[in-house]
């Protein structure tokens, strides 16, 4: 299992924790700050997901006036668990 701690950055949340099973499916996702409900649901939808799809299905999404968001920068924090 790969364990990460992203540090987001342009977002109401602060982190997030991601575990990563060893076939790179996503175990758990937690969010520190930020809508709490809402990404709670977001961490049960991706759960089971393989991160590179979770990827490709979040990377780009904005919230507001922001050029990103919570589920980007879950994207972001894929991307580099699944180069490292």
């Amino acid at each position: 299992m790969k364990i990460y701690d992203y540090m987001t950055q342009g977002t109401c949340s602060q982190a997030i924790h991601i575990e990563l099973n060893d076939d790179n499916t996503i175990n758990n996702v937690s969010f520190t700050g930020g809508c709490n409900g809402n990404l709670k649901g977001i961490g049960k939808l991706v759960e089971g997901m393989p991160a590179e799809k979770v990827v490709e299905k979040l990377r780009g999404v904005t919230c507001g006036f922001k050029n990103t968001s919570c589920p980007d920068q879950l994207a972001n924090a894929l991307s580099e668990m699944l180069k490292g």
